[in-house]
């Protein structure tokens, strides 16, 4: 009897051992809370002046925090909804919805349907507020890349199987994206599928070949376009006074406001540049104002956040794979490029080292469907690490 009752006790004793790995990896879901209560606060102190023009006169003052908070609370909920779907339904219905996004990118396109705005036709009304399929085309294309790489694992060192059926799909985006006009979201778009294709065994010659197509192409759509390379020569030389009242206006003062935020920042709601000085400066620029609010250590907080999430998504992907859930890992790598590939160039306009182009900064900037889609992007990552913990339990999902 004290053989098994020693036997009991030692089981009892591992048991809680066992089962006290939490569902699924908390300090993402705690680094994900905290940078959308971050955004949130920096969009109210971004937004707070702008009723103080004739633009926004009859907006009032909380207007944009006020929406930025309802986004959030809407992308938590719908978060919540993807994340109570299991991945094997997510791999099924991968082409379903990237046909979707197609169609949605088309009738955006439909006069008296897209909404225009600046010369640009981006977004669908619906009622008070407008979607923009080109979000969702970037949650549609992780889950479509991750599986067709699965689909055409045995081909992807075939030219004409592995490499050309992807590359009309980009070609078919592209073209939509670049009528709205959207060159931002394009190459986000296109980064996360060549990423992906790479990272899933895409023959390297392949790999080059498209790379250097997609160069090729973004180079001759900036010098076929007029307004694209007067941006690329402003950006070269933002401080020529011909730029900076024009094309570089936007990034001689974002980069005036990181000058004023020096090492600790201003102060927080201190901001000079958001008085009408810094267009967009709570969504494209609002680096800018963390930058002069917040200083250098805001800034390099903000980075280490990305950092950490970025590293996360890869690792659950690597878990993953090697569990042998190849579309969950490469869905969760997916989520890693988007993130780290638009707060790159995102950070990289507001510092001067990339060309402006108007990009939010993930699950910070003012934006409604960009938000939403933010955070259904890392509900989906939490998904695949829950199922990864699952299977290591012993559980199957």
């Amino acid at each position: 009897m004290s053989l098994i009752s020693g036997l009991t006790a030692s089981i009892n004793s591992v048991r809680p051992g066992r089962t006290s790995m939490p569902a699924f990896d908390v300090s993402v879901l705690a680094v994900t809370l905290a940078m959308l209560m971050f955004g949130l606060l920096m969009v109210y102190s971004a937004s707070i002046a702008l009723a103080d023009g004739p633009r926004y006169a009859s907006y009032g003052r909380y207007y944009f925090v006020v929406r930025h908070g309802v986004f959030i609370a809407v992308g938590l909920l719908v978060a919540f909804a993807a994340f109570s779907v299991p991945m094997k339904v997510w791999e099924k219905l991968a082409i379903p919805l990237f046909v979707v996004c197609l169609l949605l990118l088309l009738v955006v396109l439909v006069p008296g349907i897209g909404r225009e705005v600046n010369g640009a036709r981006r977004w669908l009304p619906l009622g008070p507020v407008n979607f923009q399929p080109s979000e969702l085309m970037k949650v549609a294309i992780c889950l479509f890349a991750a599986s067709y790489t699965v689909r055409k694992q045995n081909y992807m060192r075939n030219f004409w199987r592995g490499f050309i059926p992807m590359a009309a799909a980009l070609g078919v985006v592209g073209m939509l994206l670049l009528l709205e006009p959207d060159l931002g979201a394009f190459i986000v778009i296109v980064a996360i599928a060549v990423g992906l294709l790479f990272l899933g065994g895409l023959d390297g010659r392949l790999f080059s070949t498209l790379l250097g197509i997609l160069v090729s192409l973004f180079v001759s759509l900036i010098w076929l376009s007029p307004w694209r390379r007067e941006r690329i020569f402003a950006y070269l030389d933002p401080w020529n006074p011909d730029n900076m009242y024009g094309s570089a206006y936007q990034l001689s003062h974002s980069l005036i406001a990181l000058g004023r935020g020096e090492w600790f920042g201003v102060g927080l709601g201190s901001s000079v540049e958001k008085l009408h000085y810094l267009p967009e400066a709570h969504t494209d620029f609002i680096v800018a104002v963390i930058g002069e609010e917040l200083g250098f250590a805001g800034v390099l907080g903000l980075i280490c956040a990305f950092a950490f999430l970025i590293w996360r998504a890869f690792d659950i992907g690597r878990q993953a794979i090697a569990m042998e859930r190849v579309f969950n890992g490469l869905v969760a790598q997916g989520v890693g490029l988007w993130l780290g590939i638009q707060s790159f160039i995102n950070i990289g306009v507001c510092v001067g080292l990339l060309p402006t182009k108007g990009l939010t900064l993930p699950l910070v900037s003012y934006g409604g469907s960009g938000i939403v889609m933010n955070v259904v992007a890392v509900a989906l990552l939490l998904r695949i690490d829950y199922e990864n913990r699952n299977l290591m339990r012993g559980k199957r999902t």
